[in-house]
């Protein structure tokens, strides 16, 4: 007798203790693992020329010290880099067009889920309100491409 009542409260503890999947809280796992980014952006920035006589560059206002911080806090504010973890340089070509904004940006090296980290720095760099100078030709403005390097590093973690 003495069994079978400690069986049954064995049971009966066992099942009033055990967790319903439906109502189990997940949301540990978005407020816990983390993404520590790591960004070096190179300087100076590389300006492709157009063939021309008398070529002035793209400039930024302020300089390219000043491009390389708001892209810099642009990056680290704006990077969904949730769905990515990569590792290693990457260049970006700007394209200026002649009135002086960003049209496209386009990145390499292709690897595995960096196409999301581009589409990323594609909104990162339109988010930029402030314009280039365009280059000139002979007085005249024109369209340029300009190569951003960088080194970036994106570390997943869980952080207690």
């Amino acid at each position: 007798m003495k069994t079978i009542f400690f069986f049954l409260a064995l049971c009966v503890g066992t099942f009033s203790f055990a967790q319903d999947q439906e109502d189990r809280d997940d949301s540990f796992i978005r407020d816990s693992n983390k993404n520590i980014l790591k960004i070096d952006i190179k300087e100076p920035f590389m300006q492709i020329a157009v063939k021309c006589a008398d070529f002035k560059p793209a400039s930024f206002d302020g300089g390219v010290a000043a491009y390389k911080n708001i892209l810099n806090k642009y990056m680290y504010a704006y990077l969904n880099s949730d769905f990515y973890s990569l590792t290693g340089d990457f260049s970006f070509t700007l394209k200026v067009d002649s009135t002086g904004k960003v049209i496209d940006v386009t990145g390499m090296p292709k690897v595995e889920n960096s196409k999301v980290f581009f589409d990323d720095m594609q909104y990162v760099v339109r988010r930029i309100k402030k314009n280039w100078t365009p280059a000139s030709c002979g007085g005249q403005p024109v369209a340029s491409q300009i190569k951003v390097k960088m080194s970036f590093s994106s570390i997943a973690t869980d952080i207690d």
